[in-house]
């Protein structure tokens, strides 16, 4: 079986600020992975990269098995969902969260294409499958920030991806939002047939055990990858964040404190 992914020596440079410096990485069948970074790291820059938004310089990569620049990439996109607060803006304010999920099957934002009863009921059963049905018909404007990122979850799924990028997704959420949200993605990952996650965050506090394995980057580089009970540990972090950090564990939840003497 193909590997999810597959990144070899993959190089971003614009002028003279190289943004990504040679990221080899690899998902394989089964992994979901959690990408760790300060701001600033190159976090976005890869997602950009892997999604065709943003040519690479130098390397190689492949999703599915299908090689950058001898596919079509707007055809594979439909294959990599990606739930990112950018997509907000583009929603339009009386959008009813039913179409906003239906606007997935079809890479849209605002949706405008014929739909059909069989999308209808498609986009509902992800809505139930997201704990949010009771908002089918609400209007965008009127979802809490925690709604719409269950909601964009359900759009991103709507097409059947292989792979679901969730970029920064608890970003503005209160602690509570923030909670329920994760043990939505907790149920997402356990389910028959759920696509190979990657979770981008700031936030150990964020990874679940849903998430089998982290990517650590700092200064567009890779500090370390692979299973996270080998790469979560507190020098690896304090490599990564440049500052003495100490990692913790309660239960199968990690935290972080500033090791300050």
């Amino acid at each position: 079986m193909n590997n999810v992914l597959e990144v070899s020596g993959l190089r971003v440079t614009r002028g003279r600020t190289a943004i990504l410096r040679g990221v080899d990485w690899r998902i394989g069948a089964g992994e979901n992975w959690v990408i760790l970074g300060a701001n600033g790291c190159g976090k976005t820059s890869l997602l950009k990269a892997l999604t065709g938004f943003l040519s690479p310089t130098a390397g190689a990569f492949s999703v599915l098995g299908r090689r950058y620049g001898a596919t079509d990439w707007r055809e594979l996109r439909l294959q990599i969902g990606v739930v990112t607060s950018a997509f907000a803006a583009a929603i339009p304010a009386a959008e009813v969260a039913l179409d906003t999920v239906i606007s997935g099957k079809f890479a849209q934002l605002d949706l405008w294409a014929r739909t059909t009863r069989a999308d209808r009921a498609a986009a509902l059963r992800l809505l139930r499958t997201l704990g949010v049905a009771r908002l089918a018909e609400r209007e965008w404007i009127h979802l809490s920030q925690g709604e719409r990122q269950r909601v964009l979850i359900a759009r991103a799924l709507m097409a059947r991806p292989r792979l679901l990028i969730l970029d920064e997704p608890c970003a503005g959420l209160d602690p509570v939002a923030r909670e329920h949200f994760l043990r939505g993605i907790e149920r997402l990952a356990r389910r028959r047939g759920a696509p190979a996650l990657v979770l981008v965050t700031h936030h150990v506090e964020e990874i679940t055990p849903a998430f089998s394995h982290a990517l650590l980057l700092r200064a567009g580089r890779v500090v370390t990858a692979g299973p996270c009970e080998r790469v979560l540990t507190s020098a690896n972090l304090t490599k990564t964040f440049g500052a003495p950090l100490r990692l913790a564990r309660r239960g199968r939840r990690y935290r972080i404190e500033l090791n300050v003497t």
